[in-house]
């Protein structure tokens, strides 16, 4: 059996290895969009269950502008983090294949996608 659960949040994900933020707002930041990606995830679904590992995990960045590659994955830290507290997993986990997708939106219009799929 497949199953799927999809989750979209409004939340601007930017590089944060470019950024020049004092360490205690960085750290604000992170643990902002981790606590909000678990919240979301267990708002849909209060657990995914490890019975379904091995799962993939989809990240969509929809936003006016692309970032390169290494950018999107590392803006995706946090949400990647929050992701694997809401399945109980460590996300370096070879049970976890994280994928990172990128789709252009409308002026000011920054969102995260997030599709897991077991």
């Amino acid at each position: 059996m497949v199953a799927m659960i999809e989750v979209e949040m409004d939340m601007k994900i930017v590089s944060v290895a470019n950024m020049r933020l004092h360490w205690a707002a960085k750290a604000r930041l992170v643990k902002s969009q981790r606590q909000k990606t678990r919240n979301a995830l267990a708002a849909v679904a209060q657990s995914f269950g490890v019975e379904v590992l091995p799962v993939t995990v989809v990240l969509t960045r929809v936003a006016p502008r692309q970032l390169d590659g290494d950018n999107l994955q590392s803006g995706f830290k946090a949400v990647r983090d929050g992701v694997a507290d809401w399945l109980g997993v460590d996300d370096g986990s070879s049970l976890v294949d994280w994928q990172y997708c990128q789709r252009s939106g409308g002026p000011k219009v920054y969102k995260v996608e997030i599709e897991v799929i077991g």
